[in-house]
C-alpha cells in the first residue's frame, strides 16, 4: 500500500507565501508523475501543477509566475512553493502521484488526505 502526505498548509495574508509538501510511502518501486491539486468551496477539483519524474513541469494559468512545483526523488517528496499568495487560490490541496509498487505492476494512482490553505487579511 502507499499513502501520500501532505503539510505545510495554513492561513497566510495575501501576498505571503507558503510551501507545501508531499511525502509518499509504503511499497514504492518508482513514481511516475505529481501533481498538485486544489477544490475550493463550492467548485470543482483543479489541476495546480504536475512534474515528471524527470522533472518536467506545467502549471494552471492561474498560478503561473506564483507558484513553484519540485520534487526530490531520493526522498519520494513533492513540493508546491506558493508565492504572491491571493484570497482566490484558498482551497484544499491535495498530491496525487502515479506510482508502480513492483517491476511488474502496473501505475496506479494516489492520493492523499489534503491540506488547507487560507489566505486572508
Amino acid at each position: 500500500q502507499v499513502q501520500l502526505v501532505e503539510s505545510g498548509g495554513g492561513l497566510e495574508q495575501p501576498g505571503g507565501s507558503l510551501r507545501l509538501s508531499c511525502a509518499a510511502s509504503g511499497s514504492i518501486f518508482s513514481i511516475s508523475y505529481m501533481r498538485w491539486y486544489r477544490q475550493a468551496p463550492g467548485k470543482q477539483r483543479e489541476l495546480v501543477a504536475a512534474i515528471s519524474s524527470g522533472g518536467r513541469t506545467n502549471y494552471a494559468d492561474s498560478v503561473k509566475g506564483r507558484f513553484t512545483i519540485s520534487r526530490d526523488n531520493a526522498k519520494n517528496t513533492m513540493y508546491l512553493q506558493m508565492n504572491s499568495l491571493k484570497p482566490e487560490d484558498t482551497a484544499v490541496y491535495y498530491c496525487n502521484a502515479d506510482v508502480q509498487t513492483g517491476y511488474r505492476d502496473l501505475l496506479a494512482t494516489y492520493w492523499g488526505q489534503g491540506t488547507q490553505v487560507t489566505v486572508s487579511s
